[in-house]
């Protein structure tokens, strides 16, 4: 009988158990995968003007509105159209894509906007939700914004790219603006429902606008504002009709708030503010 000597047996006892201290400690030492945390929003907040109160019959800004917001410049112009199908596919899946010539800028700006409800108020959900869909603070390509209306909340992640041009106030066809947007899409768009998705859904997508903006740069309670006043087609199609929004940006929710409720009392005081939220993307969809 070939007995083993304890010598030997001892060594292969010893290695054994070392061969399964190692791999135990490299089973533990594998890197732990955390989630992103949520992103950290800014705030946009946004209320409409009653334009028969507001504007001059040229659809200027009457003298009144300018006093009151400290409005002492012209306003710079800019040309806004978006795209999508008849059908809108891409604002029935939250996207909207937007094709945006500021007269005073040498470059188109091409914006990808991906929305997502909040509901009464709970601004936390919302963001855990878009975290869910990949828009996490990990992404910094993306902006997340919290646009405060009159009675809602959206929170929204804009991803913006900028094309070369010449200054002034021209946009390209339709068909070479489609172009560069279908050649800028990001990502997350193109692989919405499925890879390639949203490529498919904007070649097939046409002009809605375009829309010249006239946007004036003002103050309120040392926050700047901004007045925002666009001709739109009117429900009928049978001429235009003036769409008028002030709004301002921050970076503090508790700004936010404060300086929306002041807001909100002067435009009641004056009798400018339209109660109502703006659906200034959604007319220009439906309209054009």
């Amino acid at each position: 009988m070939n007995t083993k000597s304890p010598s030997t047996f001892t060594q292969k006892l010893t290695v054994t158990a070392l061969s399964a201290a190692v791999l135990f400690t490299s089973w533990g030492a594998a890197p732990q995968v955390h989630a992103a945390s949520n992103a950290v929003p800014t705030y946009e907040v946004k209320f409409l003007l009653d334009s028969n109160d507001v504007l001059n019959a040229n659809g200027s800004l009457q003298a009144s509105v300018n006093d009151a917001f400290e409005i002492t410049t012209a306003p710079k112009r800019q040309l806004v159209e978006y795209f999508d199908t008849d059908a809108q596919e891409l604002n029935n899946e939250g996207w909207n894509v937007r094709f945006r010539k500021k007269e005073d800028k040498t470059d188109y700006e091409l914006t990808y906007k991906k929305r997502f409800a909040v509901q009464n108020g709970q601004i936390d959900a919302a963001l855990s939700a878009a975290n869910a869909a990949g828009f996490d603070s990990s992404d910094t390509n993306y902006e997340a914004e919290v646009d405060w209306g009159y009675g809602k909340q959206t929170l929204s992640f804009s991803n913006t790219k900028k094309v070369k041009a010449s200054a002034g106030l021209m946009l390209p066809s339709a068909s070479k603006a489609l172009e560069l947007l279908v050649k800028e899409i990001p990502g997350k768009l193109e692989k919405t429902r499925s890879n390639g998705w949203g490529k498919t859904i904007l070649k097939k997508s046409r002009v809605h606008g375009p829309i010249e903006v006239s946007k004036y740069a003002g103050e309120f309670n040392g926050v700047e504002v901004d007045i925002e006043v666009l001709p739109i087609l009117n429900a009928s199609g049978t001429g235009s009709e003036p769409l008028v929004e002030i709004s301002f940006k921050t970076d503090d929710y508790s700004a936010a708030s404060a300086n929306r409720a002041e807001l909100m009392d002067e435009l009641n005081a004056e009798g400018w503010l339209v109660p109502a939220d703006s659906l200034k993307t959604n007319l220009i969809l439906d309209r054009y």
